[in-house]
This record gives C-alpha cells, structure tokens and sequence, in this order.
C-alpha cells in the first residue's frame, strides 16, 4: 500500500491547515527572494539560503539544500527563478527520503512486523510527550490493534496519572506501579502483560528529563535489556518527541537525547501554532532519522503518520 492509498482528502487538508503559519512566512520569504528576477542567480540563491535559515532548516540542511540547487542550475544551464519553487520540493523531499524507513503503513502495521511493535516514548516533560502517546493509542486502536500502555515515568507522580487518564479516554489498558517504582520492573510488566493479552502495539512512556544524562542513559538501557529478555525478537522503536514551536531549541534537545539513547524515529508536535515547519527538516537532516509523526493540531486524529510528499507540498 503507498501513501498515497490511505492519504485522503481529510488528512491532505489537516497538513494544509496545520501548516499555515509556516508555509505563509516561507511563501512571503521566497517572494522577496525572487522579486525582480528572471533567473537563478547567486544574489536569489543567497536570498534563498537566507529564506530557509530564517524558517529555522539549520544552517548545515540549509547548506546542503543549497548545494544541491547550485547543481541542478549549473546541470540544466538555464532556470528561470519561476521554477525555483518546484526545484525546492524536489531536493527537500530527496533530502528527507534519504531516511525514511517503512515499518509501518499508517498506523496500521505491516503483515512481516513481529507483535508487539514496541514503542519507547522519550522526550523532556513540557513538548506533549504524554498527548502524543494518547494521541497514538488512539489512532493505532482505531486501525484496528490492540494496544498496551506502560506508565514508565516513574519520576513525577503526575506522569502516571496523566497517562492513566488518557488510557481512560481512549479506551486501552494502562500497567503502571507507584510512583518511584524502578522503570525497567514497569516496562517488564507491561510487556508481559502484553503478550499474555496479544496485543498489537505497546506503547511505554519513559521520564522525561535530562539534568542527569547518566542516569537516563543507564534508566532507558536498562528498560530496553529487559524488554529484549522478555521478547528477544520484538520490534523496538524509541520515539523522541519534540516541540517544534520551539525551532532550534527543539534541535538542540534532539541532539542531547540522540547522545544518550539510539533514537530511531521523531514525533515534530505543535506545528500547527508557529511558523517554524521547518526545523522538520533540518532535524531529521541533521540526525539521519526518519520523521513518523508530527502534530498539526490539538484533535486526536491532528498526529498525522510524517509523508515526506505531502509535507514538502504543503510547506512550500
């Protein structure tokens, strides 16, 4: 099944509006860098480098971005400045596919994908860590799995009672100990707990802080050594969610948790209230890791499966 099978009309305009704000401070942005101009010339593709740096890509994405335009003008001879803007989405989407990975088919998983898929959540307290777990038992039940949750976070009292609720709303169980409780022993229960029920996707919620960057490091080795001594074969994703409203300092976040954890995939929330889209690139750029999710809105279907396609379209 390709994107474009399950990507309906809904999910096309969800992108669109959730990406409002971005994509019209880009299209002002790239207007002024073409004003005037016939064709594709050092002083537009500065403009260009200036345009993507300001809408928070990272100068390093930006740098490559722009490399890869200089090519393609110096291959084809001429482009005038009207074709810049298909240029663009075509290296930014080429940028993006060089990480994408296809374990999944929305959130619908794939027939050769061993149950449970297991998800580690982890990501400082505040970027809506806790929503997107909600957000995602939602939408993995809706696709007809069943699903497990792992209150993991035993740090803050508050973690386990917020997740508990969201396990209330959406209708899914929730394995969780007291607060305090060592997170390994909890995820060792919810995994356990989840094959006995033979559930689909377990979704574990980890503590979102980073002060102690040896202690998270030892905490999430540990959640991991046990969930491959309960199932050894079991597909494990660790999820990193970030604030994208946050631009640069969402980057800085992902870099200091991709230090202390293998982060294998990124779930971008609260695109929807900023114009700062695209910080979506330059992370997944700069991390070589696939985007899976990103959030366009507070709805509980506005966590939308990351297309590449679709975003790049949207945003440009």
């Amino acid at each position: 099944m390709g994107f474009f099978d399950f990507f309906k009309k809904e999910n096309k305009e969800t992108y669109d509006q959730g990406l409002e704000k971005s994509k019209q401070s880009i299209f002002e942005k790239l207007t002024r860098a073409v004003a005037g101009r016939d064709t594709v010339d050092d002083e537009v593709l500065d403009q260009l480098e200036e345009t993507l740096i300001t809408s928070d890509v990272g100068v390093e994405t930006t740098l490559r971005i722009i490399e890869r335009i200089e090519d393609r003008v110096a291959r084809d001879k001429y482009v005038g400045t009207s074709e810049l803007n298909r240029i663009l989405r075509e290296e930014i989407t080429k940028l993006l596919q060089e990480n994408e990975r296809e374990e999944l088919e929305g959130f619908t998983l794939r027939s050769d994908c061993k149950r449970p898929y297991i998800i580690m959540v982890v990501g400082v307290n505040g970027v809506g860590k806790t929503t997107t777990i909600g957000k995602l038992a939602y939408q993995f039940k809706e696709a007809g799995n069943k699903v497990v949750l792992g209150a993991a976070d035993t740090f803050r009292a508050a973690a386990i009672d917020q997740l508990q609720i969201w396990g209330d709303r959406v209708g899914v169980p929730v394995v969780k100990q007291q607060m305090g409780s060592d997170p390994a022993s909890v995820a060792f229960d919810t995994v356990n707990h989840a094959l006995k029920e033979q559930a689909d996707v377990v979704i574990i919620d980890t503590a979102g802080r980073l002060h102690n960057k040896v202690g998270l490091m030892n905490e999430l080795g540990k959640i991991r050594k046990v969930i491959a001594k309960v199932t050894p074969d079991a597909t494990v994703e660790v999820l990193l969610v970030l604030d994208g409203s946050t631009g640069q300092n969402a980057f800085e976040q992902a870099k200091q948790f991709a230090a202390v954890t293998d982060v294998s995939a990124l779930a971008i929330t609260k695109l929807d209230g900023t114009a700062k889209g695209g910080v979506v690139i330059g992370i997944s750029d700069q991390l070589k890791t696939p985007v899976r999710y990103i959030g366009l809105g507070e709805g509980m279907k506005d966590l939308q499966v990351f297309n590449n396609k679709a975003f790049v379209e949207s945003l440009f």
